[in-house]
């Protein structure tokens, strides 16, 4: 029994996997399938700064691109400041292409624009994102989002230009540009150089009319209406309805004879005009600085007044006053400057390529030929006044100056000073005449004139007496009756009278009597001796020879 008792039982270890584990083991492989499948399929997250987050909705508002869904937004909060919106989205793994550093976001909302009415779709759908690919290389995740849609479509072919204006306000973003009444493209951007102190407006012109963009192009505002009234008459003219109502920018090559070459580059650099006109005048690109020192008054010349040679503008007041930046021979307010802005093109033919010096040393041999400056009236009414230029006596040794770097121009007085010189010395030489003299002499002429004129009238009352008395009424009479015994002579002597007859008769008899005296007076005429040595014709006697004996 004893050997029965003592067996004992061999132990082993046994290693059984039970089937319920499988199930947390599949579930792990699927956990990390899908993690891989979301890692894989998930693109960078992008931050997105807005300026109102109007209609977006986190796990609701999509970011499309051509209305395809790429990307979700996952968080809204404000900013750091709270001077914007900080929006976090989660993009698609196909996205990450299109994040680069010239790509743009806006929202895409219900719109009413210059440009149209856009984004109905989104009145049912809701707001969205949009984005616009870029094609740089460089990569990045952090963007602006646009107020207002791009104007340029993603595949739009065209130019961007930048015009500079030394005024915002002047565009918004959207206003047209026209060529020739076309619209040829859009304000894309509005922004200010603090640097330069400007605003730049940034111009999208679309193809085909980027070729028409030249070097020498000009860009004016446009206000729609063109009222032009001229001996030919009244003439109207609008751009488009959308630029009457809104307004634009136009453009085009004004100057014929150098339009330049087209523009292949974008962001080239234009001034912004305020019209045509001061388009037409930034032809003349070209300049010339000078300083003109006045002993006149400034009153009634302003900045922009222009500067004319015989009535034909060739430039333009720039600043007045114009301080010295030194005062090396001492404080001199004699004279105050003007700053003038010339245009030779104006007056000279050339081109562009002559050189300022060449075109300064033309300016000086003028000066000494005569050439000066002087104010002018340009309006009675307002007492405007412009600069004026023209020739007089040149001087002998005339030597240009130069203060501050600037060359002198030199002036002379105005016609209304002169005149308020020459009234001076009239003045003057009035205030010296010897006036108290002259009065005393003239008191003394008028006391003689009054004693003149009491003698003058006691003639004259001597004059009427004798003319009212009788002896002097009685005169007329006598004098009538002389006249008629005077009548009545001169009767005796008509055609009829006896007297008149014996006088004729007597002149008859005279006439035949001269008839018959002249012969006689032709006979002395011809030989006036012949009433002392008769007509014989006797020989004169010669002298003869005597006889000897």
């Amino acid at each position: 029994m004893s050997d029965q008792n003592d067996v004992q039982a061999n132990v082993s270890s046994r290693t059984n996997l039970s089937a319920v584990w499988l199930v947390p083991l599949v579930a792990l492989g699927i956990g990390i399938w899908m993690l891989f499948e979301y890692v894989n399929s998930t693109g960078p997250e992008v931050t997105l700064i807005m300026s109102d987050a109007s209609g977006i909705e986190v796990g609701k508002t999509q970011i499309k691109s051509l209305n395809v869904k790429v990307g979700v937004v996952t968080d809204v909060k404000l900013g750091a400041n709270y001077e914007n919106i900080v929006v976090k989205a989660q993009m698609d793994k196909d996205a990450e292409r299109m994040l680069r550093e010239d790509s743009q976001f806006w929202i895409v909302e219900p719109r009413v624009g210059k440009e149209g009415i856009s984004g109905l779709e989104t009145l049912l759908s809701g707001a969205y994102i949009q984005l616009q690919p870029g094609k740089s290389q460089q990569r990045k995740t952090r963007f602006e989002v646009l107020d207002v849609p791009p104007v340029a479509p993603p595949n739009a072919q065209g130019i961007r230009v930048i015009l500079n204006h030394e005024l915002a306000g002047q565009l918004n973003v959207g206003d047209p540009v026209i060529y020739q009444g076309f619209t040829a493209g859009r304000v894309e951007k509005v922004t200010i150089d603090a640097e330069k102190r400007i605003a730049n407006y940034q111009l999208f012109i679309f193809e085909p009319f980027d070729a028409l963009v030249r070097t020498a192009s000009q860009f004016w505002l446009n206000s729609g209406v063109d009222l032009q009234l001229n001996a030919e008459g009244f003439k109207v003219r609008i751009d488009s309805i959308e630029s009457l109502l809104g307004g634009g920018v136009s453009f085009g090559t004004l100057e014929k004879d150098n339009p330049g070459v087209v523009v292949e580059k974008d962001y080239q650099e234009y001034p912004l005009y305020d019209d045509k006109g001061d388009a037409e005048e930034g032809i003349y690109r070209q300049s010339l600085s000078f300083v003109v020192m006045f002993s006149d008054s400034l009153r009634g010349l302003k900045v922009g007044a222009p500067v004319e040679f015989r009535g034909l503008k060739i430039g333009t007041v720039t600043k007045v006053p114009w301080k010295r930046a030194q005062l090396d021979e001492g404080l001199d307010v004699s004279k105050i400057g003007v700053k003038i802005k010339i245009e030779p093109r104006r007056i000279f033919e050339h081109d562009n390529s002559l050189e300022k010096a060449q075109l300064l040393a033309l300016f000086k041999q003028e000066f000494a030929n005569g050439l000066r400056a002087k104010l002018h009236t340009g309006s009675l009414l307002t007492g405007a006044l412009y600069v004026d230029l023209d020739y007089v006596e040149p001087e002998a040794n005339f030597v240009t100056q130069e203060i501050d770097g600037y060359t002198v121009f030199p002036s002379m007085q105005s016609e209304l000073a002169e005149v308020q010189t020459k009234m001076m010395e009239i003045l003057n030489n009035l205030s010296e005449l010897p006036l108290g003299e002259s009065v005393s002499s003239l008191n003394r002429s008028l006391s003689e004139l009054e004693k003149t004129l009491i003698a003058a009238e006691k003639t004259m009352n001597s004059i009427r007496t004798m003319v009212e008395s009788d002896e002097t009424q009685s005169l007329p009479q006598e004098v009538k009756q002389s006249l008629q015994e005077l009548q009545r002579t001169l009767d005796s002597f008509n055609s009829n009278s006896s007297v008149y007859q014996n006088l004729d008769d007597s002149l008859i008899e005279l006439e035949k009597t001269m008839k018959a005296l002249q012969p006689v007076l032709k006979k002395i005429d011809q030989k006036p001796d012949v009433l002392i040595f008769g007509e014989d014709n006797n020989a004169d006697p010669l002298p003869q020879k005597g006889s000897t004996k």
